[in-house]
C-alpha cells in the first residue's frame, strides 16, 4: 500500500474561483481518512486531484514516494494505482460479475488463471463467494456494490478512494457494508480516502477526519478530536450542530448577548488564557439537558425519537438549541429548564486583536498530524 501527501495544493479555476487553497494533508500507510464539508467545501475536488482527474495549479501531489501532480504535471489516473468506488456502483449489465470485476486485470495484461483466482478471491472479501457466473441485474443495489468495491481491489490498488460509495444504500444495509467496508480495509491493510455527506458515518469509519470548507483543511484530528476538542465555531457547528452564543468575558465571567444566559469565570475552565472580551460559546447537543419544568424558561419545538435519548430542539428566549443528552425523553410542546453540562469557548471572528491567540479561532490544522485545538480555544463546564 502507500501514503499519500498534499503539498500546498490550490486549484484555481478560469475567472479565480479557487476550488482547493493551501492544502497540506499527510495521509498515512494503511490509514482510513474522511472528508466532510458542506456542499462546495471542496472535498470531492480533494479527491479528483487525488485520483487524477484534476491537476492543481499549484503544489504537489505524492502518493509513496512519487510526485503524481503538479502544475503543468499531471500522471494519468490509471497509472497511479488506485481503486475508485463511486456512489453509482457502475456495474456493467451485459457483463457477468466476474468479468466485471476481472476488467482491470484485463486491462493489465494479468493471465486468464491469475484473474480467476484474483477474482474468486475478491468475492471471498465482499461476502458474494461463487457469484463469478451471475448476471448483475440479479443483484441487490447492496450486491452490486460489493461487485464494485471487489473490483477496485482485485488488482491490489495502492490507495482506495471512496467517492459517496454507501450514501446511495438504504439503512441498515448502509450500516452494514460500513462494518464490513472497514474490516475489509483494515484486513487488507488499504490506505483509504473516502468522501462523504454523513458526518456521523466519517467519524464511525475513519482514522482520522478532515474538516473542509471554502477549499481549505478547516481542522484534521480523530474522531473524538474533533467532538472534544473543535478547532473553531465552524468546526463545532458542522461536526456537532453546536448551538453557538455571542458574548462578552470580564473579570465577572461570560455573559451572552440578548441572552439571560450569564456564566461566573469560576466555572470557565481556562478564562485566565482568554485575552479576548468578545467570545463565542459553542454548545454541543450531548451537553444541552433538557429538564422538564411548568416553570422552565424553553420550551421543546419538536422531539424525534432516539434510542439514547430523544433529540431536542429547543427554543430558548429566542436562541434554538439542540439537546441530545443521554436518557432524556420530552414531548413536543414541554416546557423545561435548560442545563448546559459543558461548552468550548472561542475568540470572537470580527474581533481584532494584536494579542497572542490563545483563545480561539486562530488557525486551523492543515498537517498530517491533528495538532492542539486546545492552544486556540478553552472548554467550559456551564452550572445549572
Amino acid at each position: 500500500m502507500s501514503s499519500v501527501a498534499l503539498e500546498s495544493v490550490s486549484l484555481s479555476y478560469p475567472g479565480g474561483h479557487l476550488g482547493l487553497a493551501d492544502v497540506d494533508l499527510q495521509i498515512g500507510d494503511g490509514e482510513f481518512v474522511a472528508l466532510v464539508g458542506p456542499s462546495g467545501s471542496g472535498k470531492t475536488t480533494l479527491l479528483r486531484t487525488v485520483a487524477g482527474f484534476i491537476t492543481p495549479t499549484a503544489g504537489t501531489v505524492r502518493i509513496g514516494d512519487a510526485v503524481v501532480a503538479s502544475p503543468g504535471r499531471s500522471v494519468e489516473p490509471e497509472r497511479r494505482g488506485l481503486g475508485m468506488v463511486f456512489q453509482q456502483h457502475a456495474v456493467w449489465p451485459h457483463w457477468s460479475v466476474g468479468r466485471n470485476i476481472e476488467y482491470p486485470l484485463r486491462r493489465a495484461g494479468v493471465s486468464r488463471d491469475e484473474r480467476r483466482r484474483r477474482v474468486t478471491e475478491a468475492l471471498d472479501l465482499v461476502g458474494l463467494a461463487g457469484a463469478e457466473r451471475r448476471n448483475p441485474a440479479t443483484l441487490s443495489g447492496g450486491q452490486r456494490q460489493r461487485v464494485a468495491i471487489a473490483r477496485a481491489i482485485v488488482a491490489r490498488p495502492r490507495v482506495l478512494l471512496l467517492d459517496e460509495a454507501l450514501s446511495a444504500l438504504d439503512e441498515p444495509l448502509r450500516d452494514r457494508l460500513r462494518l464490513e467496508l472497514r474490516a475489509l480495509t483494515r484486513d487488507l491493510g488499504l490506505t483509504v480516502v473516502h468522501v462523504t455527506h454523513d458526518r456521523s458515518e466519517a467519524l464511525a469509519l475513519a482514522d482520522r477526519v478532515v474538516v473542509l470548507d471554502g477549499g481549505r483543511v478547516q481542522q484534521v484530528g480523530t474522531p473524538a478530536e474533533l467532538l472534544e476538542d473543535p478547532a473553531s465555531v465552524f468546526v463545532a457547528k458542522f461536526v456537532s450542530d453546536a448551538a453557538i452564543l455571542p458574548g462578552s468575558l470580564d473579570a465577572a465571567g461570560f455573559r451572552a448577548d440578548g441572552h439571560p444566559l450569564v456564566l461566573d469565570r469560576s466555572r470557565i475552565e481556562g478564562a485566565q488564557h482568554v485575552r479576548d472580551s468578545a467570545v463565542e460559546l459553542a454548545v454541543q447537543p450531548e451537553h444541552v439537558r433538557a429538564i422538564p419544568d411548568a416553570t422552565g424558561t424553553a420550551i421543546v419545538a419538536s422531539s424525534l425519537f432516539g434510542r439514547g435519548g430523544d433529540d431536542l430542539v429547543l427554543e430558548w428566549n429566542g436562541l434554538e438549541v439542540r439537546s441530545r443528552a443521554q436518557g432524556a425523553r420530552c414531548a413536543a410542546g414541554t416546557r423545561v429548564c435548560v442545563e448546559i453540562e459543558r461548552a468550548s469557548v472561542f475568540r470572537r471572528a470580527d474581533t481584532d486583536s494584536d494579542a497572542p491567540d490563545t483563545a480561539a479561532g486562530a488557525s486551523t490544522t492543515n498537517s498530517g498530524t491533528a495538532g492542539s485545538a486546545s492552544a486556540r480555544r478553552r472548554t467550559v463546564s456551564v452550572g445549572a
